[in-house]
């Protein structure tokens, strides 16, 4: 009897170590495969004998015959969804876009032309590797880097995908070309060269509010309080995220007020440049810049610009979130008057800046609370200060 075990358990091993994995159990109860080819060992997931019998013999068989372990793969699929074995990039494309609106529809409808992404259009997403996804991104742009990222989570998230095609951490990081601010100069002098008044005033706006492109040129004379003396609107890039999103509130000063008192005081303040595209009015902007050999910026340098003056002259941090859509907390709910919170004029807080740079502009109760001191606490010595009994003498030298 004992001869026949030990028979039983050779052939058993001899079988074992024909084929790459085998099955062994640790000490804590979990079953684990074993690579005869590598020497490494992967959890199985299991404490159940037959359940790890089965992926081990799965493993196995899917090293022998990949075609067949990929036709049975498929028979799965169907079975818990008909598309699944049979879907495209092409058709994940088209989905999304499906779900987007305005200016987001139209940006995905470029977005998913590009040629980079030819490649995988055809091909089935339950068939995809890493490699065809590297070989898109190596003939593509930033643009294709940040589209391609987002096809791929959008399949992940609807369970299309099995797996992530590349780990998270391992996408190439996208390097965007260098932006900066327009500088003072730079924008006296298209200013300058403008003949057109609606254009002038537009990047005039820009320049004193900071507000992106097309929320300015979307502003009509319902949104300036001439009592309050401020702006609101809702930005336009944050209308899809729905009514819980509340508008921005800034109050203006001098120079703003003379420009929307040069404007329409009924409808809209821009009423040529809201009929264009984005790209056409940056498309105009870029003309006057090469006429003046000004490179480098776009509309989009407006804000950088403003950033960079609230920055200098001291402008709080909060403020300057709140003026450029950033977690704002200067909203309202139906009108300004309901605000809980007022951006204060960047060109009024410039001007007291310039006139006492040591105070770090205007301080009044209304506006903003004065600039905390820090001070630098060692707290080693404090602590052997309290050990000592001296503890209050060292706290009161701070």
């Amino acid at each position: 009897m004992r001869e026949k075990t030990k028979c039983h358990i050779l052939s058993t091993m001899n079988s074992d170590m024909t084929q790459r994995y085998r099955k062994f159990k640790r000490s804590w109860g979990s079953y684990y495969a074993y690579d005869n080819l590598t020497g490494n060992s992967v959890t199985l997931k299991t404490r159940d004998r037959n359940e790890a019998e089965l992926k081990v013999q799965a493993m196995n068989e899917t090293e022998r015959q990949p075609a067949i372990s990929l036709g049975l793969a498929r028979v799965y699929m169907n079975a818990a969804d008909p598309k699944l074995a049979t879907r495209t990039w092409q058709e994940v494309m088209e989905h999304i876009v499906t779900q987007k609106t305005d200016s987001t529809r139209r940006r995905w409808e470029i977005a998913i032309k590009d040629r980079a992404l030819d490649g995988i259009r055809r091909l089935r997403v339950a068939e995809t590797r890493a490699e065809h996804f590297y070989r898109a991104l190596d003939g593509g742009t930033v643009s294709t880097n940040v589209y391609l990222r987002r096809l791929h989570n959008h399949a992940l998230g609807m369970e299309w995908l099995l797996k992530s095609v590349i780990p998270r951490l391992q996408w190439p990081r996208p390097v965007f070309k260098c932006k900066r601010a327009i500088t003072a100069k730079e924008h006296a002098a298209i200013i300058g060269r403008e003949l057109n008044t609606e254009r002038r005033d537009f990047y005039e706006l820009l320049w004193h509010t900071g507000a992106s492109q097309s929320d300015a040129a979307w502003l009509v004379a319902d949104d300036v309080d001439w009592t309050n003396r401020t702006i609101c609107y809702m930005r336009k890039k944050l209308k899809s995220r729905g009514t819980t999103i509340k508008p921005a509130l800034i109050r203006f000063g001098e120079e703003v007020e003379a420009i929307l008192k040069r404007r329409p005081q009924t409808g809209a303040l821009f009423p040529y440049l809201r009929t264009v595209r984005a790209g056409d009015r940056s498309t105009e902007f870029h003309q006057r810049c090469v006429g003046l050999g000004i490179s480098g910026v776009s509309l989009h340098s407006y804000r950088y610009a403003w950033a960079e003056r609230a920055l200098k002259c001291g402008y709080p941090e909060r403020f300057a979130q709140q003026a450029l859509g950033h977690n704002s907390k200067a909203v309202h709910h139906a009108y300004s008057k309901n605000a809980e919170a007022t951006v204060p004029s960047l060109d009024d807080w410039e001007k007291g800046w310039k006139q006492r740079p040591e105070a770090g502009g205007q301080r009044s109760e209304t506006d903003v609370l004065p600039m905390p001191k820090v001070v630098a606490v060692d707290f080693l010595t404090q602590q052997a200060g309290v050990t000592d009994g001296h503890g209050a003498a060292a706290l009161a030298t701070r």
